[in-house]
C-alpha cells in the first residue's frame, strides 16, 4: 500500500468528502482503483516505473503539465526543493477558486510542508492517517504570490558548484559530485571500446567520464528512469561528438540490446526507502545484456552484498578496491 496515496484519497470519502471534479491534474501521479471512475483526469509523472503503472491502469498521462484545473492533486518527491517547486507548479495549474490537495508521509516532513503551505495560503484543511498527512487549500484570491514565486524558482535547473554540470532538484546527487561515482570514473580504463551502456545514468556524470577517458567507445546508451535527469544529461553531454542514445527507461524491465561494456552506480533506494533488491536487479539485467567478453564496472557501498549476484549471473568478478564507504567491482562475461 502507498500510504500517502491512500491518505490523499481519504479526502474523497466520508461525510465531508470532496466532490470528484469534471477534470483534474495529478502531479506525481500514481494509480488508485478509485481514480478509474474519474472523468478527464490526467497525470504527470517523471519517474518511468510509476508512469508505466499509471498508463497500465488505463489513465491518461502527459509529458508536461498544461492548462488549468479545478483540482490539482500532488504526491511530492523526496527533496525539499522539489516538494516546494511541485506545490508552486500545482498553484500555476489551478483555475481561479480551484483546490490544491497534497499528501506525504510524516517521515518526509509533512508537518513542515503543511505549515509552509498554510502560511502561503491561509485556509488550509488537514487530515492524518497511515502516518501521513493530506492537506488542502482553496484559491480564494488571497494567496501570497511572492511565496509561490520563490518556490517556483527552487525547481529550476542549476549548476553544481565548481563544475559545468546542469542538474534539477529531485534526482540523485544534485548538489555535489557523488564520491563513489567520481572514484569509478577515475578507474575506467581508456581501452574501453564498442557499444557501452550507463545504467541509472542520472544527469550523465559517468557517461561524461566514459566519453572523456575512452576514445574508442563508438556508441553510448544512457538508461535513466527520471525524465528530468535524462533531460539534464542531454545538456551535459551535448559537447561530445559521439553516437549517444538517451532512454527514459526502467532498467528492471530489461535492456533492448547487448553491450561490450556497462558502467553503473546502481541505485538502492526507492524514494526515501532502502531497496537493496533494486540494486541486485540492476546487476542481473546488466549481466544478461553483456556480450561474451563484455565487462561490467560498478561502484557500490561496501555493505551491499553484490558479489553473490555477480557469481549467480555467471560473471567472473574481482574487487578492484575499497575505502571506508565504497568498493569497486569489475566483472566479465567469459
Amino acid at each position: 500500500m502507498n500510504a500517502a496515496l491512500e491518505t490523499l484519497m481519504l479526502a474523497f470519502a466520508g461525510e465531508d468528502a470532496l466532490a470528484v471534479p469534471s477534470h483534474a491534474l495529478f502531479l506525481g501521479a500514481q494509480p488508485h482503483p478509485a481514480l478509474a471512475q474519474w472523468p478527464n483526469l490526467c497525470g504527470w509523472q517523471p519517474l518511468k516505473p510509476q508512469a508505466t503503472a499509471w498508463e497500465r491502469a488505463g489513465l491518461a498521462r502527459v509529458d508536461r503539465p498544461t492548462g488549468r484545473y479545478p483540482l490539482v492533486l500532488v504526491l511530492p518527491g523526496k527533496s525539499r526543493d522539489e516538494t516546494l517547486a511541485w506545490l508552486a507548479l500545482a498553484h500555476d495549474h489551478l483555475e481561479p477558486g480551484g483546490r490544491l490537495l497534497a499528501a506525504m508521509p510524516n517521515t518526509a516532513g509533512a508537518a513542515r510542508f503543511e505549515q509552509a503551505l498554510a502560511k502561503a495560503c491561509g485556509n488550509l484543511v488537514s487530515l492524518q492517517k497511515h502516518k501521513c498527512r493530506a492537506f488542502q487549500v482553496q484559491d480564494d484570491g488571497q494567496w501570497h504570490a511572492e511565496v509561490f514565486a520563490a518556490w517556483r524558482a527552487l525547481g529550476g535547473r542549476r549548476v553544481i558548484p565548481n563544475t559545468n554540470f546542469v542538474v534539477e532538484p529531485g534526482g540523485f546527487s544534485v548538489d555535489h559530485i557523488d564520491p563513489g561515482s567520481a572514484w569509478l570514473a577515475e578507474q575506467l580504463p581508456p581501452t574501453l571500446r564498442g557499444n557501452v551502456a550507463d545504467l541509472g545514468a542520472g544527469w550523465g556524470f559517468l557517461s561524461d567520464a566514459v566519453l572523456r577517458r575512452c576514445p574508442k567507445v563508438g556508441r553510448l546508451d544512457l538508461f535513466e528512469a527520471d525524465a528530468r535527469a535524462l533531460d539534464c544529461a542531454r545538456v551535459n553531454l551535448a559537447g561530445h561528438a559521439r553516437e549517444l542514445h538517451f532512454h527514459w527507461h526502467d532498467v528492471c524491465e530489461g535492456l533492448p540490446g547487448s553491450y561490450d561494456a556497462i558502467v553503473m552506480n546502481p541505485p538502492f533506494h526507492v524514494g526515501q526507502a532502502t531497496a537493496v533488491d533494486l540494486g541486485r536487479a540492476f546487476l542481473q539485467i546488466a549481466a544478461a545484456a553483456l556480450k561474451r567478453g563484455g565487462k561490467l564496472y560498478l561502484v557500490a557501498n561496501r555493505q551491499l552484498a553484490y558479489e553473490a549476484v555477480l557469481e549467480a549471473s555467471g560473471l567472473v568478478w574481482r574487487n578492484a578496491g575499497e575505502d571506508r564507504t565504497y568498493k569497486l567491482l569489475m566483472a566479465e562475461r567469459r
